[in-house]
């Protein structure tokens, strides 16, 4: 099983290439959840994830003869610039598949980096089943995501950052996709602070690792349907498997909404901009998914910053919903002069902003004499959108919250 040993080995292979990302105390962070917060800022890392370090690991590692053949790996769209930027340096020529649906930032990126790049599949998995093809036609080395001691040893140098710069650490909270991440970081946590806790997180539509240590062996799931797309793996490793039933402590989920949420919040309260699966960490802490203890140190690992502007618009307004900063309603009123007047003063006698008003009066579900109205809104938090509902309501408004 993976090592110590390994890890430090791997530290001399990657620290000419991968950056030593920060470790900052978090005010805001420790002032919500009433612990000693610490994030480790990996989204700063080369390629924006902590990929590049197993990634040169494993292509470092390579033997002359694997080298002139070339590479071959399928990822979603971190390990895809790890590889391509490793395999550049490298001079080794590398081919990675991506998703059809992979983020167009991710997909330019791994091509700038002197990637070839595949489109193939609706998911990592089937993108991953068309690498082993290219593999076995082309003779290539394929270079595992996370299934491979030299990969999860190469992202074990994480937790040798964290225990140097947080020697007080309690609690280390780790993504999960396939497992490599956690299966380095808490090999090298553990045989060095054996009571320091390591919390792997999930999100709930890709929970393949909880299923499988619930299950007691590896389970495969129908499909991985999240917006941390970086974490979007429908089958864990079989060698992550065992490290992680050995060596972590507690592994649990956070939802879509919640992974929105703490997105959010780096970005307004930390000026921290990360992707899906770089903010499920810090949501498992903020939405208390896990127990600790007030004054804990936790360090969550903010894994990732690759994240599609897109992407970007429709998490973050998911946020604002969810933290009562955004509403959006649909009411009915009568057709006739003044009755939005009258309904918009009562918005904003309640100090609400209005973005944007849209009338339907073609609705089959309304009266003939009536109209139909939507509004989006900007609020203050979750008292003043109860506080605006209310007064609608209260008026005799039938209003509806929409998603």
């Amino acid at each position: 099983m993976l090592s110590l040993a390994d890890i430090h080995a791997a530290r001399e292979r990657v620290e000419n290439v991968a950056r030593r990302t920060p470790l900052e105390y978090s005010h805001t962070f420790s002032d919500m959840t009433g612990a000693e917060v610490h994030l480790k800022l990996e989204n700063s890392q080369r390629t924006g994830s902590f990929k590049i370090r197993g990634a040169t690991n494993r292509i470092t590692t390579l033997s002359e003869e694997e080298k002139d053949a070339g590479v071959v790996t399928a990822s979603a769209g971190n390990h895809a610039q790890g590889v391509a930027l490793a395999a550049t340096r490298a001079g080794v020529d590398s081919k990675i598949v991506m998703p059809e649906h992979a983020p167009i930032s991710k997909v330019k990126a791994t091509e700038r980096y002197g990637g070839n790049v595949v489109l193939h599949g609706t998911d990592y998995d089937e993108a991953q089943a068309k690498a082993h093809e290219i593999e076995a036609a082309e003779g290539r080395t394929y270079v595992h995501a996370f299934d491979d001691e030299y990969v999860m040893a190469g992202q074990g140098t994480i937790g040798l950052e964290i225990l140097e710069d947080c020697p007080s650490l309690d609690t280390v909270v780790v993504p999960i996709g396939g497992g490599g991440l956690i299966s380095g970081i808490s090999t090298a946590i553990k045989e060095q602070h054996p009571d320091a806790r390591v919390i792997g997180v999930q999100a709930e539509k890709a929970s393949s690792v909880a299923d499988s240590l619930k299950k007691g062996s590896v389970q495969t799931l129908d499909e991985a349907d999240t917006i941390a797309d970086g974490i979007a793996v429908r089958r864990m490793g079989d060698k992550t498997f065992e490290v992680i039933q050995e060596r972590v402590d507690e592994v649990v989920t956070v939802s879509d909404e919640e992974i929105a949420v703490a997105l959010t919040y780096l970005l307004e309260r930390s000026k921290t901009l990360v992707e899906g699966a770089g903010a499920v960490a810090l949501a498992a802490l903020l939405f208390e998914r896990f127990d600790y203890e007030d004054d804990e140190v936790i360090v969550p690992a903010l894994c990732g910053g690759n994240i599609d502007m897109n992407t970007l618009t429709t998490v973050l307004m998911r946020g604002l919903v969810e933290t009562g900063r955004y509403l959006k309603i649909r009411t009915e009123l009568k057709d006739r002069p003044g009755s939005l007047e009258q309904l918009i003063e009562i918005i904003a006698d309640k100090k609400a902003n209005i973005y944007a008003v849209r009338h339907d009066r073609t609705s089959r579900k309304i009266a003939l004499n009536a109209t139909e109205v939507e509004l989006d809104l900007e609020m203050r938090g979750p008292e003043h959108v109860d506080e605006v509902l209310s007064a609608l309501r209260g008026q005799g408004y039938d209003v509806e919250v929409l998603d």
